[in-house]
């Protein structure tokens, strides 16, 4: 019977308002046997306040201050402090499903080195939740159903940051948190995807991610679009770019000038290409924006596409497979 020891890293800023109903969630689940690294990261509301007292009555909590500044050094000293086989963080505002430990300890004894256990999520607020959230859900579950989560890593983070589990050693040869990339759970995804690990199917909803206005994720200028298509391009060129082949951007609204501004500070060279008949023939950057007929005339491509229209993407989807080119190879959604 598996009873491998659980590592729950949570950092804590400022969530004394739902923390309770968070750390509740943790202390009715199934699996008992979990240790939970809660690092209060400066907070000036109550929540240490809370974490003491439930520490205080049941020694599987431990609560530590950050001796630094933000998410990543929290997170690095919730890890230095444990000491489970398996890893997994948790976000101080959300709710874990009753069977969530269960059910991915489960995944990854039966499934090995290697692997990381995922769990369908759940978005839910007082508020309601709008149409991007409540897309984003479809999507990352779609993906987390069939295990194919990275054939779509450079859309967005495939992997819900707090919906993961993890073999320590699959984790520290991934680099754990020692990276100060922000937002550093999609790094963290890359690197995951970098090291081969393989997702686990799951068709159970695991997690309850909480929304509200004022969240981190939301308001903090590491999570604003221009971070995520660094980190997205710096991947890229690291992982998967093939330097043999032409590189061509296409799409010219704001993602796409931020890829070709960060492609001409690391001088790598592109055609950049466009259906904006407004745009086509003009100069950003100093560099010329052809028509995306002219694809059809560049040999060898490698497409970063930027284009955010759905409707569009399938169009263009069907235009690389009509050619014989292949996703995550040939092309790659940045969008």
């Amino acid at each position: 019977m598996n009873n491998k020891l659980v590592s729950i890293i949570m950092p804590v800023k400022n969530t004394s308002k739902y923390l309770e109903e968070c750390l509740d969630s943790i202390l009715h689940q199934t699996y008992k046997n979990w240790e939970l690294l809660a690092v209060d990261d400066h907070s000036t509301d109550d929540s240490f306040t809370v974490l003491e007292k439930f520490a205080a009555a049941d020694n599987r909590i431990k609560v530590f201050k950050n001796n630094s500044n933000g998410i990543i050094p929290a997170l690095q000293l919730g890890y230095s402090k444990s000491s489970g086989q398996f890893i997994t963080r948790m976000d101080s505002d959300d709710i874990m499903v009753t069977e969530k430990l269960s059910e991915m300890t489960m995944q990854l004894i039966e499934n090995g080195i290697g692997n990381i256990a995922l769990g369908l999520v759940s978005y839910f607020s007082k508020d309601g939740i709008g149409e991007g959230f409540s897309k984003y859900e479809q999507w990352l579950n779609g993906l987390i159903s069939k295990g194919e989560s990275f054939n779509e890593i450079y859309k967005e983070c495939v992997i819900p940051s707090p919906c993961w589990m993890i073999h320590r050693e699959d984790f520290e040869k991934s680099g754990e948190f020692n990276h100060n990339v922000y937002p550093e759970d999609y790094d963290l995804a890359f690197r995951f995807y970098q090291h081969k690990l393989k997702c686990i199917p799951s068709e159970k909803i695991l997690h309850h991610w909480r929304d509200y206005s004022t969240r981190t994720s939301r308001t903090h200028e590491h999570y604003a679009d221009s971070s995520f298509i660094e980190i997205k391009l710096h991947h890229f060129l690291k992982l998967d770019y093939d330097a043999n082949k032409t590189l061509v951007v296409w799409g010219a609204g704001k993602k796409g000038k931020l890829t070709a501004e960060l492609l001409l500070k690391n001088n790598i060279p592109f055609h950049w290409i466009c259906d904006n008949p407004k745009k086509i023939g003009k100069d950003i950057y100093n560099q010329k924006l052809l028509s995306f007929t002219e694809l059809d005339n560049i040999d060898n491509t490698q497409s970063i596409i930027t284009v955010a229209s759905p409707k569009a993407q399938k169009e263009i989807e069907t235009y690389f497979k009509e050619r014989h080119h292949l996703p995550m190879g040939d092309y790659f959604f940045f969008c």
